[in-house]
């Protein structure tokens, strides 16, 4: 019984016909041979592998009529060679990772001490169809295998399967002239018996001519088998040339110490830009003439020293009669020696990696667009070991979790950042993605080392091995602070605009209401349209700051500059102040100051000033308004006389939806005002500001540049 690694059946439907076949060649147990050693050698060679068999299958045993590579081997067992998997089939079986295919899981040659990784192997098809064995080569490390390999490893496959073929028809031609001779002689002790009576004396002379007959009988059978024999190995060689010829790998052979072009394929030709006329000729001849001195001590080096010489990804312009491209080659120059050791002539071998190199450039430029991407968005990468918690991350993944490039990272690290009440629902959703494999997402907040705390938000997918056992899970994360502070910010401006509209609106109500209660009474009505009159104005302002604040955020808020005299556009201003007669509207500085800006929007950075000072400073009846003429701008300012502006909170004024409630007095209004006056000035290329301290009151100002203003002759 044949002890199977492979799971899996590997006798064919035709195994009594395949064996018979096998045996009808009699090379089972045979010597080695060194047509059939020259075959795996070059093998090893073209393909750059430690190993080449030329693998013969039995019933129970894998012979090797060829070994180069694998030590004084001369025998497999059936169910363990890989050889056993390529006799299946009629194209070349290849394993290009061991290590990923099931069938070889337990394999002891695949995940034992010999660790082959690679294994490549054309079947041996006889002219009935049998496949009687393999040229398979191997390697300890994984690699990729073109379509053009496998082609070259099948023509040298069936290069050795017409070796095996010549082989058997010379063993059949020897047994019939030694079977001819064994018939020959027993006719020929009969003759001699009956002549003995007749012709003694002539029997001697009859013997003698009789052997020289025979002699010259089998000297005509053997020069008949040399010269089929002849024919054979040149249809062979013939054939073997026109495959290097036409390989999709350069290739030449270079003998004796002038270096005389012995083979040059077509591909090697084109890549030296010559033609088949350099064949014979001394290779020092050839690149002398063309300037290659370098690359001409390189081969008289190898051919002196016996060393190789290997270089990666050297760049090359290919000439053919029609086309011109630049490609890429992986270039080997070996010495083959004789059976002395010393050196006879130098292989060189130049692999076609153009395409390989293209997909390597655009695997680097995928990645190069993936890194923009990433740092555009600001986007930080991890890669979690999910066996032992291990966790790589990049430098913005640990910016965003407030951390320096060479700090520890590991997932019980990351789950210590993480605020208390957020631990449960992240290491609930990271189990359930992991074990249902599922997209994992979630949002939550954790504490820097300086105590600030801050929104991440990640996403990952988990990656499982061949066991379907989680591996690694890959995702991004995201600092969302600014949104989440942003969408603060938006429900409090909500519940502050509802207030806010609430308040006028109810009042405005009431109002109405009862004038339709009091059409008769006429005493109380002026009272109450004054009321209805504030509530509607209050409600105006409170309506246009939204709109104002939705005409900056879509980028709508459009200037229309003219000239115009700034102390005019002040005495008109804010007239809803003057009117209530508590409030000294006083301008001062220069008053014949031309300003040319959108006089409207001026009017309203001076009015929401002026309604700031009101608010804050009600019991301040003078309010100052002054006109500046600075060297290379024009400063307008709004005084007032109030308890002033804490240091801590002027850096907040301008922010959007900001509101000051000085010694915990509480102000209408949505905290849009001053973050509209500063869009409005800097959308004039102005600078906007506060000067204050508690109990001096406070001075806002503004400026326009200089380049925007013009002053009256």
């Amino acid at each position: 019984m044949i002890e199977n690694t492979f799971g899996k059946n590997i006798i064919p439907e035709n195994e009594a016909e395949r064996l018979s076949a096998l045996h009808y060649y009699r090379i089972l147990d045979s010597p080695s041979e060194e047509n059939f050693d020259g075959i795996a050698r070059l093998a090893t060679q073209i393909f750059q592998v430690p190993v080449a068999l030329l693998s013969l299958v039995d019933s129970e045993e894998v012979i090797f009529k060829s070994n180069i590579g694998m030590g004084n081997a001369k025998k497999a067992n059936r169910g363990k060679s890989l050889c056993a998997l390529a006799v299946l089939d009629h194209e070349v079986t290849v394993f290009e990772d061991a290590l990923k295919e099931p069938c070889l899981m337990a394999n002891p040659n695949v995940v034992g001490d010999f660790g082959l990784r690679f294994y490549a192997g054309a079947p041996l098809i006889t002219q009935e169809g049998y496949t009687i064995g393999t040229l398979c080569i191997i390697d300890k490390k994984p690699r990729h295998f073109s379509d053009s390999e496998r082609k070259i490893l099948q023509g040298l496959a069936k290069t050795a399967m017409e070796q095996i073929e010549l082989r058997r028809s010379s063993i059949f031609t020897i047994e019939k002239l030694v079977e001819s001779n064994k018939n020959l002689n027993e006719t020929q002790l009969d003759l001699e018996a009956a002549i003995e009576e007749l012709a003694t004396i002539n029997d001697s002379m009859e013997t003698t001519n009789d052997e020289l007959k025979k002699a010259n009988l089998e000297l005509s059978k053997s020069f008949d088998l040399t010269v089929s024999l002849n024919e054979d190995l040149q249809k062979s060689e013939t054939r073997l040339r026109s495959f290097i010829s036409k390989a999709p790998v350069a290739f030449g052979i270079f003998s004796g110490e002038n270096l005389v072009v012995e083979v040059a394929n077509d591909l090697l030709l084109d890549i030296w830009g010559q033609t088949k006329s350099i064949i014979g000729k001394s290779l020092s001849d050839i690149l002398w003439q063309n300037n290659n001195q370098g690359n001409l001590s390189l081969f008289r080096n190898i051919f002196v020293t016996g060393n190789s010489f290997t270089k990666k990804n050297v760049k090359i312009d290919v000439k053919t009669e029609h086309l011109e491209e630049e490609k890429f080659f992986d270039v080997i120059y070996e010495a083959l020696k004789d059976e002395n050791g010393n050196v006879n002539s130098v292989i060189v071998i130049a692999s076609d990696v153009t395409d390989e190199i293209s997909r390597k450039n655009d695997l680097e430029n995928l990645n190069q667009q993936l890194e923009i991407a990433l740092h555009a968005g600001q986007l930080g990468t991890f890669s979690l070991h999910i066996p032992t918690g291990e966790m790589e991350s990049s430098a913005q993944c640990r910016r965003s979790f407030g951390l320096k490039e060479k700090d520890r990272f590991d997932y019980l690290d990351f789950m210590s950042k993480i605020l208390p009440e957020f631990k449960q629902m992240v290491n609930d959703k990271v189990i359930d993605s992991i074990e249902n494999k599922k997209l994992y997402q979630a949002e939550y907040m954790i504490l820097w080392p300086d105590d600030s705390k801050h929104w991440i938000s990640a996403s990952g997918l988990t990656t499982y091995d061949e066991n379907d056992q989680p591996k690694n899970m890959i995702g991004i994360t995201h600092d969302i602070t600014d949104r989440k502070n942003a969408e603060t910010q938006k429900d409090d401006f909500l519940n502050i605009a509802s207030h806010e509209l609430k308040t006028p609106v109810t009042s405005l109500k009431t109002s109405i209401q009862l004038l339709k209660r009091l059409k008769q009474n006429h005493e109380m009505i002026p009272k109450i349209i004054d009321n209805a009159s504030i509530s509607m104005e209050k409600l105006e302002v409170l309506i246009n700051d939204l709109l104002n604040i939705k005409r900056v955020s879509d980028g709508h808020l459009e200037l229309e500059k003219h000239h115009f005299n700034v102390s005019e556009m002040l005495n008109t201003s804010c007239n809803h102040i003057r009117e209530e007669g508590k409030y000294n509207l006083i301008i001062k500085g220069d008053v014949e100051a031309v300003a040319f800006a959108d006089e409207h929007r001026i009017d309203q950075v001076i009015v929401n000033f002026v309604n700031n000072a009101v608010k804050y400073a009600p019991e301040a009846s003078d309010i100052i308004l002054n006109v500046e003429k600075l060297p290379e701008s024009l400063k307008i300012s709004v005084t007032d006389q109030g308890d002033g502006i804490s240091e801590d909170i002027q850096p907040f004024l301008f922010d959007r939806y900001y509101r000051a409630d000085p010694g915990g007095k509480s102000y209408s209004g949505l905290g849009l005002g001053l973050y509209i006056s500063a869009e409005i000035i800097r959308r004039h290329n102005g600078e906007i500001g506060v000067e204050s301290a508690p109990g001096k009151g406070s001075c806002f100002w503004f400026t326009i540049p200089d380049k925007d203003f013009i002053t009256a002759k």
